[in-house]
């Protein structure tokens, strides 16, 4: 006789999710001087449902619905695949994705999910717990067990299916009373024995020629520009003269050469004769002039612009409306430019690596507001698929004029879910690791060890104060503040130790860091009486203390809780938090009034200290945020930007670093510690402490693992 199951207990056993395709509209683009326009970024359905075949491409499975059955794919939110029922609500079940560890047997992994499906059942009696063979001659692990329900006095039978397909697990799972199992077997039965597996393929590829990634998108167009992104840019598809080999070095990229004038001020770029964009136009001079000035115009109100470009002549000029060009660039021919900075500067070069300086096709950037979307760039891969909150899909430029990338194609998964354990079902090939999952990993036993890579990025972290603003208009509030909140506990409470304490701006690894280096480490007894030595002598006299940071409504992050909760311990104040949009949140700070407080942080562009000093702590440079100035710095930073010899530059430097952190226009907190996971078979990936090192372009898959 069947019975209807509890409702109840479908939403208990079913608390699982998946992601949806979604198809976006076609975005047009222009056609000019003959050349074809970038073809439209569309969406791939690597996944299908007929309503009687389930077919994923990418796990490389199938599955065909009996008759009585009902699937149904599952919601866009995450973990499975599709869910069943059988007949009038009599039994239900799931196809999911397995974690497991890499090597593990198939009956290890059959029965660690028993484990995990059992959970909640007593008097528990395996029927069948073997090995079958599918009707395509594929091996499972077959389960097949009953047991007793407490919460809904419900006898239960669980049947489980697991297959093991190029290093990916997928679990079937169905579930019911065993008299409605009795009439539904043969059904039941079909649906297993009906599993067929082949080689994984994504977007039409085998999954061994894909790099498969996890990420977000922006809903500000301005992080996809090159010359107005705050982020590392999309060097897949963007690429500027000289770019980073693995060791960090110099190399060209857009540029096949150049040479240097003997006072080291004019640089003379001889560019790639057979460099072409995306579309098949030829890349010249001209394209370098235009995205260059394009980037100063006022008009494109870029806040990286004079950071990276302003040591060329007549860039300063430009930005501040005093110009119609940069009067620095001079075109030879097609392939040769000359470019003029304002005094010899060993860091040049790398200021060129940044996105600012990527060239840009004229005649996609001005064919409308959403040219990003089918960018027509020059760099080893082209964007061919971006289906907004789904996936961006890039393919190998086979015309690229360098060096081709080993892998052909590399997909983001974007919002798919918990990044870590999609790189436990094997989803993503590399993925950073953060808190609670650092500790886990870096004990040796656990099985993913063997893939971590750790280190310590080129990063720091602080907490900015607007120097023009009271209270922190007075050093000594600065100081105080800084000397009020303790670093060491945050570390070691909230981020578990998984970062390294910042006593000034360099991190370890940046050439002219110094160990002997004295913070203002925590003392809240000084910080009080820093408060009262100062202008305002009592906690009483302070304006309302706002801190912004990014985020949404009124939640409060770990760090600005911990800020929050030190400070009114240790100096009696209370701020205001106010959150501000993570999309626009840079420029939000920089542009309008948002208090006396930010948090934020820098990671190097180059090693260089100049990346950190200069960049951030000068009068006149473009991220100095908190109006900070003082005269003696900005005489040695000007001195160390020209200084040839590298010890004496390094002292300079270190100089610099001692005046910042007496005068506090920032409190350092941290330096980012690196912990990143990578899959076995990716090879020559590196730890990289830059953000602007190429790395997919270097990357390869040891196409054995999939044999």
């Amino acid at each position: 006789m069947k019975k209807l199951l509890m409702v109840s207990l479908i939403l208990v056993l079913l608390i699982t999710a998946c992601s949806s395709i979604q198809i976006p509209a076609s975005i047009k683009n222009a056609n000019q001087n003959g050349y074809a326009p970038r073809s439209t970024a569309t969406a791939y359905a690597a996944s299908n449902s007929t309503g009687k075949a389930y077919i994923n491409d990418e796990y490389g499975l199938s599955i065909s619905i009996p008759n009585g059955f009902t699937a149904t794919d599952a919601p866009a939110d995450g973990g499975y695949f599709q869910d069943y029922t059988m007949g009038d609500n009599e039994g239900f079940g799931y196809l999911t994705p397995t974690l497991f560890t890499a090597g593990d047997s198939l009956e290890t992994v059959g029965k660690q999910v028993i484990e995990t499906q059992a959970t909640g059942l007593e008097k528990i009696k395996l029927l069948q717990d073997k090995a079958v063979t599918l009707s395509d001659g594929s091996q499972a692990w077959y389960t097949q067990l009953t047991g007793y329900y407490t919460s809904w006095d419900e006898d239960m039978e669980i049947r489980l299916t697991t297959v093991i397909n190029s290093g990916r697990a997928i679990t079937l799972v169905l579930y019911s009373n065993p008299e409605n199992f009795a009439y539904w077997d043969r059904e039941s039965n079909s649906l297993r024995d009906s599993i067929v597996l082949s080689p994984p393929r994504v977007n039409g590829l085998p999954r061994s020629q894909v790099l498969m990634l996890s990420g977000g998108e922006s809903s500000n167009p301005r992080e996809y520009d090159p010359a107005t992104t705050h982020g590392s840019g999309d060097y897949l598809i963007f690429e500027g003269l000289v770019t980073f080999n693995p060791k960090l070095e110099i190399v060209p990229a857009l540029a096949a050469g150049w040479d240097v004038s003997e006072d080291g001020t004019v640089y003379t770029f001889f560019l790639q004769p057979n460099a072409i964009f995306h579309n098949g136009k030829p890349f010249t001079a001209e394209d370098v002039v235009y995205s260059w000035q394009r980037a100063a115009h006022p008009e494109t109100r870029s806040d990286t612009v004079m950071t990276y470009l302003s040591d060329i002549v007549g860039v300063k000029e430009m930005v501040e409306g005093n110009a119609d060009s940069i009067s620095g660039l001079k075109v030879i021919d097609d392939h040769t430019l000359q470019v003029t900075i304002d005094a010899p500067k060993p860091y040049f070069l790398y200021k060129l690596i940044y996105p600012t300086a990527s060239i840009v096709d004229r005649d996609n950037v001005e064919s409308g507001s959403e040219w990003y979307r089918t960018p027509n760039g020059t760099g080893p891969y082209i964007l061919t698929r971006w289906e907004s909150m789904v996936s961006m899909v890039y393919e190998r430029f086979e015309d690229y004029h360098g060096d081709k990338p080993s892998i052909p194609m590399v997909v983001y998964n974007l919002y798919s879910g918990d990044s870590f354990r999609l790189y436990e079902e094997g989803s993503i090939d590399i993925v950073d690791v953060y808190d609670y999952n650092v500790e886990r990993v870096s004990d040796p036993s656990d099985p993913l060890n063997k893939e971590l890579l750790t280190g310590v990025s080129l990063c720091t972290s602080y907490v900015q104060f607007d120097v023009t603003k009271a209270p922190f208009d007075d050093v000594k509030v600065r100081q105080a503040f800084t000397h009020a909140f303790d670093k060491t506990k945050y570390l070691d409470v909230v981020l578990m130790n998984t970062d390294v304490a910042a006593k000034g701006i360099y991190p370890p690894a940046l050439p002219g860091f110094s160990q002997e280096l004295e913070g203002l480490d925590y003392d809240p007894d000084r910080a009080r009486q820093l408060i009262a030595e100062s202008k305002y002598a009592s906690v009483e006299a302070f304006p309302e203390i706002v801190i912004s940071t990014a985020g949404y409504g009124s939640y409060a992050d770990s760090l600005v809780s911990a800020l929050s909760d030190m400070w009114q311990k240790n100096l009696g104040i209370s701020v205001t938090v106010r959150n501000l949009d993570p999309n626009t949140f840079l420029e939000q700070s920089s542009q309008q009034d948002y208090g006396q407080v930010t948090t934020t942080g820098w990671c190097a562009d180059y090693p260089d200290p100049e990346n950190f000093a200069d960049v951030l702590f000068h009068t006149d440079a473009q991220m100095n945020k908190g109006n900070y100035t003082n005269l003696v710095l900005d005489r040695i930073l000007e001195q160390a930007r020209v200084e040839p010899d590298v010890a004496k530059r390094i002292d300079l430097y270190q100089q610099a670093e001692k005046i910042i952190v007496e005068e506090a226009p920032v409190l350092f907190l941290y330096h980012y510690g690196d912990f990143q996971l990578v899959k076995p078979y990716i090879k020559g990936y590196i730890l990289s402490p830059v953000s602007t090192y190429p790395q997919i372009r270097y990357l390869s898959i040891d196409q054995s693992y999939w044999e």
